[in-house]
C-alpha cells in the first residue's frame, strides 16, 4: 500500500443545491469530476490521506471579516456558511495535529468579496479564506503571521482588500496581467496600505504564461519573500483557472505544475477557488495538488491532451517575466525605505462594480494613519441598492487612542445612513446601530 509522507485531509463540499445558473462556469458540476477522478484514482485508498466533513460557518465568524450590509443573511446562503466553514474545518485538522496538510474542495469560491459586502462580484459572495484566517486569529493567538498566496488566474481584489491595512498578513497574488482579465487589478504598485506597505505583493504575468514562467516566480520571489516574513502558517487560494484550457481565462498552466507549485510552496491549508474547465483540468489538478501535499509521486498526472512543447512561452516572454520578478523582490526589500503619510488621517476613494449582482458601490475610506498599531479605519459606503453605511474597523493590536477614535465615530455618525457597524477585532465584538 502506498504510504502517504504528511497525513493529509480533504474536505469536499461540491454544494449541489446552489449554482449562479445551469450554464455558469460556476455551477454545480465543478467538484463532481474532482471527486469521481479520486475515487477512481484510489487516492483515498492512499494511507494518510482522508476524507473529513465540511462544518459550518456561523455568522459571528463571518461578522469578523466582513460588513454585510444590510445583514449576513441577506447576502449569502448556506452554500457559502458551508464553503467557509469547510475551510474552517482545514484549519481545524491542521491546527490541532489532526493531519499535517489539508486542502478545502469547496465552493461557492470567495476571493473577490471585499471587506463591505453588498452583494456577489466574481462569483464570490464572501471571502472563505478571510473568515477561516480571522477564526484562525480568534482561536489560535499564538499564530501570529499568517500568509496567502493566491495561485488563481484572477487577481483576489477582495483578499488584497481585506488585508489591505494589515501588517500580519502577507496577501501574494500570482494571476494574468489585470490589463487583460477581470477585475482588472493587481499591478505592482498595489503595495498594501500606509502601515502595511510590502505585505501586498501583486505578480501580473502575461497570457500564455506556462509552467516555466511560473515556478520561476514562485522559486525567484515568492519562496524568497516567505523565507524573509515567516509565516506561521501559509495558505494557498488555490484557484485553478491559469490552466490551459480553462474557458474564461488565457494562461497555460499545466496539471504537473500546479503539483510542482504546491510541493514548492509547502502550504498548511489549500483552499480550492476557480477553476472552470470542468472535465479537461480540475480532476488532474486536483489529484495533483493533493499527491503533492501528502508527499506522494505525482509524476504520472498528466492531461491526455497535454502537449508541453506547444505551451512553451517565447523567449522574450521569459525575459519579461524574470525582470518583473526580480524587479517586485527589490521594491520588497526597499519597502521599509518608503515615505510614510506625514497626516493623521489619509484617505481613499474607491468605485467598486459587483458584476454578478450588478451593483454600483461608492467608497470613501478614512484612516488613522497610527505609528503605535495599524491604525483604526472608517468605510463610508453607498450601494446602488440604496444602502448607506459607516462601517467602522478596529484592527488586531489597536492603541488606545485608535480605539477612542473608532468608538467615536461609530457612536456619533450623522446623516442619512441605513446603519453604523463596528468591528472590534481584540474583544471578538461587532455592533450595528441602526439609524
Amino acid at each position: 500500500m502506498i504510504q502517504a509522507k504528511r497525513k493529509t485531509g480533504l474536505i469536499f463540499f461540491p454544494a449541489y443545491d446552489w449554482e449562479i445558473s445551469p450554464t455558469h462556469p460556476e455551477r454545480q458540476e465543478r467538484l463532481l469530476y474532482t471527486q469521481d477522478q479520486v475515487l477512481e484514482e484510489g487516492l483515498l485508498d492512499i494511507e494518510g490521506i482522508k476524507e473529513f466533513k465540511a462544518g459550518v460557518a456561523r455568522e459571528e465568524d463571518i461578522h469578523r471579516a466582513h460588513f454585510c450590509v444590510p445583514d449576513v443573511n441577506s447576502r449569502i446562503t448556506p452554500s457559502h456558511n458551508i464553503s467557509a466553514g469547510g475551510c474552517i474545518e482545514a484549519a481545524r485538522l491542521v491546527l490541532e495535529g489532526v493531519v499535517k496538510k489539508a486542502f478545502a474542495l469547496v465552493r461557492p469560491p470567495g476571493h473577490h468579496a471585499m471587506r463591505v459586502v453588498h452583494g456577489a462580484r466574481g462569483f464570490c459572495n464572501i471571502n472563505i479564506e478571510a473568515v477561516m484566517v480571522e477564526w484562525i486569529r480568534k482561536h489560535y493567538p499564538h499564530i501570529k503571521k499568517i500568509a496567502i498566496v493566491d495561485t488563481d488566474c484572477h487577481h483576489g481584489d477582495g483578499s488584497q482588500d481585506v488585508y489591505w491595512h494589515d501588517p500580519n498578513v502577507l496577501y501574494i497574488s500570482i494571476h494574468q496581467d489585470g490589463r487583460t482579465l477581470y477585475p482588472g487589478s493587481g499591478f505592482t504598485d498595489e503595495f498594501g496600505g500606509p502601515g502595511a506597505l510590502g505585505l501586498t505583493l501583486n505578480v501580473p504575468l502575461p497570457p500564455r504564461t506556462s509552467d516555466q514562467g511560473f515556478l520561476h516566480a514562485i522559486e525567484n520571489l515568492i519562496l524568497p519573500v516567505l523565507d524573509e516574513f515567516k509565516p506561521d502558517l501559509v495558505i494557498n487560494s488555490a484557484g485553478q483557472d491559469n490552466h490551459y484550457s480553462d474557458p474564461i481565462t488565457h494562461m497555460a498552466f499545466t496539471a504537473g505544475g500546479y503539483a510542482r507549485l504546491n510541493e514548492l510552496l509547502d502550504p498548511d491549508i489549500c483552499v480550492l477557488e476557480g477553476g472552470y474547465s470542468i472535465e479537461a483540468a480540475l480532476p488532474y489538478i486536483n489529484t495533483g495538488i493533493i499527491l503533492a501535499l501528502a508527499g506522494v509521486d505525482y509524476s504520472f498526472v498528466r492531461e491526455p491532451d497535454l502537449k508541453p512543447e506547444v505551451l512553451r512561452e517565447e523567449p522574450g516572454v521569459m525575459d519579461y517575466i524574470k525582470e518583473l520578478c526580480e524587479s517586485i523582490l527589490n521594491a520588497w526589500h526597499q519597502r521599509n525605505e518608503l515615505s510614510l503619510p506625514n497626516q493623521p488621517f489619509v484617505e481613499r476613494k474607491r468605485r467598486i462594480y459587483y458584476d454578478t449582482d450588478g451593483i454600483s458601490e461608492n467608497q470613501q475610506e478614512t484612516l488613522r494613519f497610527c505609528s503605535d498599531c495599524p491604525g483604526v479605519f472608517k468605510i463610508d459606503t453607498q450601494a446602488s441598492t440604496g444602502f448607506r453605511a459607516l462601517c467602522v474597523h478596529v484592527p488586531h493590536g489597536a492603541c488606545k487612542a485608535c480605539r477612542r477614535q473608532g468608538r467615536e465615530w461609530f457612536d456619533t455618525v450623522k446623516g442619512r445612513y441605513y446603519a453604523a457597524y463596528l468591528q472590534d477585532m481584540d474583544n471578538d465584538v461587532y455592533l450595528i446601530n441602526n439609524l
